[in-house]
């Protein structure tokens, strides 16, 4: 299973202070050698963190593949930068991190991957993980499909650690453990389902969105999710260890 990384927090440090450190491009070259099989970045309409000259300098000097996540609205600004692939998401400006999966009823989504296909860029789906858009997904085309994993991030955060306790806790899940645990139980069954049904369509699946070092070993035993793509618990973890040694844990867990 691949394992790509998502440095965009990285630049949210950066733009933290406004200044010119630490450079997201530094990152690139860590990863290839901790093991890393590509670089995730996700170019913002609003430019929160990762900017177009992070792109092009990224781009043009990784080893590694990119695959550029942007919105429907942004492709035509990201073509000729010619990622190695292009996973389209939702975006709403006022959200912390995306919140879910694509609409994929929009006409604006339908026609970003007409460009896309016209350029011969790969394109991926960012997903909620439904059997129906599955099928929605096929129809539409596209090499492969992203489940998003927020759900089942969430719930393991609410069930397992004191995010509960904390200003951050989310009030829908303040749950008792047992109900949580049966959310759990059928949020993974449905990402298992739907990876099954888009291996047997011939789509490639992904998997990514808050996962980290506690609950990313049942999600990395589905044997049709060829890659797992994670980001702020990969660079939250290297403020204390390091970036190598952070994508080095992340590896073993996700091989183990």
């Amino acid at each position: 299973m691949k394992l790509g990384v998502n440095i965009d927090h990285i630049a949210t440090l950066r733009e933290a202070r406004k200044i010119n450190e630490p450079n997201p491009l530094e990152a690139v070259f860590l990863l290839k050698n901790a093991g890393a099989s590509q670089v995730t970045l996700h170019l913002r309409e609003d430019r929160r963190h990762i900017h177009d000259e992070d792109f092009k300098a990224i781009v043009s000097q990784s080893f590694l593949p990119i695959n550029l996540e942007c919105a429907s609205s942004m492709v035509e600004q990201v073509i000729s930068y010619s990622p190695h692939r292009i996973t389209l998401v939702p975006e709403k400006r006022e959200e912390v991190t995306t919140e879910g999966g694509l609409n994929l009823a929009q006409e604006q989504v339908r026609n970003a991957i007409k460009k896309l296909h016209f350029h011969s860029i790969p394109t991926s789906l960012f997903i909620d993980p439904k059997l129906e858009n599955i099928q929605i997904c096929k129809e539409l085309g596209v090499q492969s499909v992203e489940l998003h994993t927020g759900e089942w991030a969430n719930l393991n955060l609410m069930a397992y650690t004191n995010l509960r306790h904390t200003h951050n806790a989310i009030p829908s899940l303040d749950l008792p453990l047992e109900v949580l645990e049966e959310k759990m139980k059928t949020c993974l069954k449905e990402i298992q389902e739907c990876s099954k049904l888009a291996k047997e369509l011939g789509l490639e699946v992904f998997a990514g969105h808050g996962l980290n070092y506690q609950n990313v070993s049942p999600i990395a035993t589905i044997t049709e999710i060829s890659e797992l793509n994670i980001g702020h618990s990969i660079i939250a973890r290297a403020v204390f260890v390091g970036l190598s040694e952070a994508v080095r844990e992340m590896r073993e867990l996700i091989e183990r």
